[in-house]
């Protein structure tokens, strides 16, 4: 008999064990999906080379800890790579325009650097770069100066020659230092293709989430290939933030050399407007890579491109580059509005001037995006 009851006290002992684990696993959860409820989702969407990533790590940068030296080590062979990327890019190219007719006067390289040339292209094929050394830089910088390749950088548009070349290459020397560790200027100019889904969760306002909203920004790859993993993150999205580059008027896609870059813009943001999932979801439209664009406008004419093609340009100078950068504005306007139909018209659209790696004018565009929201939020709430 003792025994018996000796059994069901322990039973009963352990029976209120499990129940309290259980109810604090159902309030943790509750903790959880309340928290959850609180955190606004943000999607990053853009064409390839749009500049979604850069300001991913801008976002890094300023509302979280930044990186650590690891994870600025680890961008080492991303920029060795990109050097050798661009100088592969650059020396295939002009080999390719020399073939035109009177071409080989103006694109054929130095009788000098033709090997050198050939032997850094190869490197630049690899899919395993070597480390940057003081003979290699020697070497690159030879190519880089030789007449036919500056020649051919300044076709730079045909060619995919990332934005990062001129900023490489003047930094070489210090690149190559045995010791070297990428500074965030460096990361913030290196260039990796984005695959799959990043994401990261941050405030504004800083490390105290009481004193702002708390938002979970999602950044996707934009060449086409990527773009089918996108409609799974359609659901519950707060806001799209959809980059621009408004610079990339007269540039072809990487994964279509047929195809101008601004008019797979067009038809990807007219996409994604009529998805029926983002009928309620605020539109914040990053017009970027305008630190490019206001240097390259007054050579290359804006009606280069089929979009643009009424375009009338009208004085010069910094005249010029707003007229043109008012004008593109109006275009992505206009564009937004055709798409608008009345179940999507109490939705909010923001457009923002932006350079992504200017990290004052990225930090601001910031600010002004969650106040956006949280008025918007105040609003649905019938605070406002």
């Amino acid at each position: 008999m003792g025994l018996l009851c000796s059994r069901h006290k322990h039973g009963n002992q352990a029976n209120t064990e499990e129940n309290v684990q259980a109810a604090e696993i159902e309030r943790r959860i509750e903790q959880e999906t309340k928290a959850e409820k609180h955190i606004q989702k943000l999607l990053l969407l853009g064409a390839g080379e749009s500049g979604k990533s850069t300001i991913f790590k801008q976002i890094k940068l300023l509302f979280q800890t930044g990186f650590d030296e690891r994870e600025l080590q680890s961008y080492t062979s991303v920029i060795h790579a990109n050097v050798y990327q661009t100088i592969k890019i650059l020396h295939d190219g002009a080999k390719e325009l020399a073939l035109s007719e009177g071409g080989a006067s103006k694109y054929g390289l130095s009788v000098d650097n033709k090997e050198i040339g050939e032997k850094l292209s190869e490197i630049g094929g690899r899919l395993d770069y070597p480390r940057l050394t003081e003979e290699l830089v020697e070497e690159i910088l030879k190519i880089w100066k030789d007449p036919a390749i500056q020649e051919t950088y300044a076709r730079g548009n045909e060619l995919q020659v990332p934005d990062c070349a001129d900023y490489f290459m003047e930094n070489l020397q210090r690149l190559s230092d045995p010791n070297y560790i990428p500074t965030k200027e460096d990361v913030l100019h290196a260039r990796v293709r984005t695959t799959g889904v990043v994401e990261i969760q941050f405030s504004p306002v800083g490390e105290n989430k009481k004193s702002g909203e708390v938002y979970r920004l999602f950044d996707v790859g934009g060449q086409r290939n990527e773009r089918r993993k996108w409609i799974h993150l359609f659901e519950g999205v707060t806001a799209v933030i959809f980059c621009a580059a408004i610079s990339e008027y007269d540039q072809t896609l990487f994964e279509d050399e047929n195809r101008n870059r601004m008019m797979e813009t067009k038809e990807l943001f007219e996409w994604v407007l009529k998805q029926k999932c983002f009928e309620k979801t605020s539109f914040m439209l990053f017009l970027n890579k305008f630190d490019i664009f206001e240097k390259k406008v007054s050579k290359v004419p804006l009606n280069v491109c089929d979009w643009f093609k009424d375009y009338q340009p009208v004085s010069t100078g910094k005249q010029q580059v707003e007229h043109a950068y008012e004008f593109v504005k109006k275009k992505f306007e206009e564009l937004y509005y055709q798409n608008v139909t009345c179940d999507h018209q109490d939705r909010v659209f923001k457009i923002y001037r932006t350079t992504a790696l200017d990290q004052k004018l990225v930090k601001k565009t910031f600010k002004l995006v969650d106040e956006t929201l949280r008025r918007r939020n105040l609003f649905e709430a019938g605070l406002l």
